[in-house]
């Protein structure tokens, strides 16, 4: 079964559009057949690269090209987020799957509305929360499921850009950026929220912690760059979770790191692609066991956006259910969901929040 496609935003010659492009172009159940951009010289070069059609307009695609099966939004807008909605809303309503990237909005009512209306169109919506379409989660994944790590205890989270002072460029003047303070908590907390609840399930409760530091206050920059959240699992596990936008250089496991331990033993996943090292918790007899280090003999975590967007693309050829999509718009709801609980915590003075239900 091969899957007709169109993706709307593709700022050519780079951008994330203009990467899912790329691979739908070369996935065996895809066909890219259109592009769509509001500025036509980009979806022109863009068609010119792949040898599709060019539309300006999803109403214009939606209309000339009734027969795709999927329509990819790769729009960004302020907080990366704000061009999410009508376009995804929009193709729903046509009775288009939808693949959206992350986050899935800038605004949670718009990302309630967004699932709410692929409930009711019984369509697929998914989000490209790729961060977990890697062999060491697969890896992660099989120590779970083999019992090798047991009751969850803790999670413990980095992700984040790797800097300090000296890499600091000033105050941001994109306006994506610029004028809104939560846009790294917005624009980034859907991946390691989506990660944590990936490994060890709904998170019940949040409290955080927001900050900058001292050279970005003093630049008048209203970044919260500097995020530290302390949450709980509906399994009882706990957790934290650091992000930092180039604010430091992080230590061990560099830029991304997790760390899941349990009753019978532990993992951990460095820079997302690299590797995973397991730690087997100690016996009351016989000799210690060695941890195991498993590299997966790959540094591109580019390799990421093939493997998600094929496994997208894989669940809607299988005919799963609904609810058994892989990365869906209900997981980056709930990482949305979250990162409201995050602001709503700050704001608050470090209260305890307990975030919103998500639809059954």
């Amino acid at each position: 079964m091969v899957l007709r496609v169109g993706v709307v935003g593709v700022p050519f010659p780079n951008g994330i559009g203009m990467t899912h492009s790329n691979c739908y172009a070369n996935d065996p159940l895809a066909k890219l057949v259109a592009v769509c951009d509001i500025i036509k010289e980009r979806a022109d070069k863009a068609a010119d690269k792949f040898g599709v059609k060019a539309y300006y307009s999803v109403s214009e695609m939606l209309e000339k090209v009734p027969d795709l099966d999927i329509v990819d939004v790769c729009t960004g807008g302020h907080e990366n987020g704000s061009l999410h909605h009508e376009p995804t809303m929009l193709a729903l309503e046509a009775g288009k799957h939808v693949l959206v990237e992350k986050p899935i909005s800038n605004k949670i009512e718009e990302a309630r509305e967004m699932v709410a209306k692929a409930g009711q169109k019984g369509l697929y919506l998914g989000c490209n929360l790729n961060h977990y379409f890697t062999f060491p989660a697969e890896r992660a994944r099989k120590y779970i499921d083999d019992g090798e790590i047991g009751e969850f205890v803790y999670c413990l989270h980095k992700m984040g850009f790797q800097g300090g002072e000296s890499t600091y460029a000033g105050p941001s003047t994109s306006p994506r950026i610029k004028g809104y303070p939560y846009f790294h908590v917005k624009a980034f907390l859907s991946h390691p929220f989506s990660v944590m609840r990936y490994f060890c399930g709904d998170i019940t409760e949040v409290q955080a912690f927001l900050n900058r530091p001292s050279y970005r206050k003093e630049a008048g920059d209203e970044m919260m760059s500097i995020n530290s959240i302390h949450v709980k699992f509906a399994n009882d596990c706990v957790g934290y979770l650091l992000s930092t936008r180039g604010d430091t250089t992080m230590g061990m496991g560099g830029w991304w790191s997790i760390e899941v331990g349990g009753t019978h033993g532990t993992f951990c996943i460095e820079n997302c692609v690299e590797k995973i090292t397991y730690w087997p918790a100690p016996r009351t007899e016989g000799p210690a066991v060695e941890p195991t280090v498993t590299s997966s003999g790959t540094t591109d975590f580019n390799q990421t956006f093939p493997n998600r967007i094929h496994a997208f693309l894989q669940d809607i050829a299988d005919g799963v259910p609904r609810e058994k999509l892989r990365a869906s718009g209900r997981d980056a709801l709930a990482a949305l969901e979250y990162t409201w609980s995050t602001i709503e915590s700050y704001e608050r003075g470090g209260i305890l929040v307990r975030p919103y239900p998500l639809p059954t």
